[in-house]
């Protein structure tokens, strides 16, 4: 692994290879086109190159420079505004605002959803199950009314909610509408080069139940 002065002089992202937190950071970065190393590792063991620039280890972090950043949705907006063609938010301050509001609303409803189906226990991971597959389908009209999730142009939000979607089939959450309107919009974003790049092996593999 590169030491840390050589690191200096190099954007890296340490990420884990199956956090859908990281996995958002690692598609602006790629819808970005930033050169960038990628560095996976296993967060239950950090190695000691991040543990120098990041106490607590957690994925994703972001290094630039002296620049150290640790959440995911610090560094989608860093990476938005340090690298600003193609743009991910709109220029206006109402719409960015509205944008972020929206991320937001997404984390605190179906992230936490998300980190309660995968480490909580049986009982309760069957209920958030149930939990995110209403939530998500009650959404169907807005996924319906837009190329991309509340707008015209593909945005953070998008990169935010495709990472989530993706995992749905691997966890046995099916979120099919009779026009198929959500599948439709996933699968849209699924075929994009970069999110396409942004899978890591782990995360290729989730894909299966698809087949």
């Amino acid at each position: 692994m590169a030491n840390i002065i050589t690191r200096k002089s190099v954007m890296t992202l340490f990420s884990s290879p199956t956090c859908a937190m990281s996995h958002c950071a690692r598609f602006v970065l790629h819808e970005k086109a930033v050169a960038a190393d990628i560095e996976y590792y296993d967060p239950a063991n950090p190695p000691e190159d991040l543990l120098e620039l990041n106490p607590n280890g957690t994925s994703p972090t972001l290094i630039e420079r002296d620049l150290v950043l640790y959440d995911s949705r610090i560094i989608m907006e860093y990476l938005d505004e340090r690298f600003p063609h193609p743009p991910l938010h709109q220029m206006d301050p109402v719409s960015r605002a509205n944008a972020r509001m929206q991320i937001k609303i997404i984390d605190q409803g179906w992230y936490l959803l998300l980190d309660e189906i995968l480490f909580s226990g049986e009982k309760k991971s069957a209920r958030a199950k149930k939990m995110l597959r209403e939530s998500i389908l009650s959404n169907a009209p807005v996924f319906a009314a837009r190329p991309y999730f509340m707008s015209d142009e593909f945005s953070l939000i998008d990169c935010a909610i495709a990472p989530l979607l993706w995992r749905l089939p691997s966890l046995g959450i099916d979120v099919s509408t009779q026009n198929e309107v959500i599948n439709n919009y996933a699968q849209r974003i699924f075929k994009r080069p970069a999110f396409k790049r942004s899978l890591s092996e782990a995360e290729q593999e989730m894909a299966e139940p698809l087949k």
